[in-house]
């Protein structure tokens, strides 16, 4: 799913989550609920490379400044072999997130790639004089990618691992957890396959009252 650009991202939400641009033209917002899931809405293997946003390194770096680690201010240096191993470290991530919401056990080796990317060490933060949270300088895509994986650690060996979910609608296949109380989170976005499932619900109840009247009637 690609980010949209400056525009729409002025136009987006102040709390986390990215802006997405879906190749039919719909722009919407999508909160996945960790970081880890906002990497994966950037693209992913075979079939969903033509949804693929991190083309150049400037492009990962303008993703770490969008996404919830704040880090629009992170001086960070991305080379094309970081770049590749954040796409490779991606699509791993987006399977194995994906088997996991489909009741799959994790393949090895997709374990072994995220497990891989954790062990280099990664974004460090620290205080600022004025007391705010900054993130050191002279950071790279391993540092930045660590993080990521870190996340995902975090993510499926914590108390929210039962709810990663795959949006419920069957053409889209993002990703999310659901931190909410409830726990009845379905959609990716309410702005886009939550409100289509409600219109196609509200035409379904209206076809089959005017399918029972007819008869009725007849």
């Amino acid at each position: 799913m690609r980010q949209a650009g400056q525009a729409e991202r002025a136009r987006r939400p102040s709390g986390p989550g990215l802006t997405l641009h879906h190749p039919d033209g719909q722009r919407f917002h999508f909160d996945p609920g960790a970081l880890c899931l906002e990497l994966t809405a950037t693209g992913g293997p075979g079939i969903f490379a033509r949804f693929e946003a991190l083309h150049a390194p400037s492009d990962l770096v303008r993703w770490a400044g969008e996404s919830r680690l704040k880090a629009a201010s992170l001086e960070l240096t991305v080379s094309d072999e970081e770049l590749a191993a954040v796409r490779n470290t991606r699509d791993a991530l987006f399977l194995l997130t994906l088997d996991h919401a489909q009741g799959r056990p994790p393949a090895p080796e997709l374990l072994a790639t995220v497990n891989a990317a954790a062990a280099e060490p990664p974004l460090t933060a620290r205080i600022e004089p004025d007391g705010t949270r900054a993130w050191a300088p002279n950071a790279t895509g391993t540092q930045l990618l660590s993080t990521v994986a870190r996340d995902a650690v975090d993510l499926f060996t914590g108390p929210y691992a039962h709810r990663i979910r795959k949006c419920a609608t069957s053409n889209c296949s993002l990703l999310f957890v659901d931190t909410s109380r409830p726990g009845r989170r379905r959609w990716c976005s309410m702005e886009r396959c939550g409100n289509r499932q409600k219109a196609r619900a509200h035409r379904e109840a209206h076809s089959t009252r005017a399918t029972a009247s007819a008869t009725r009637d007849s």
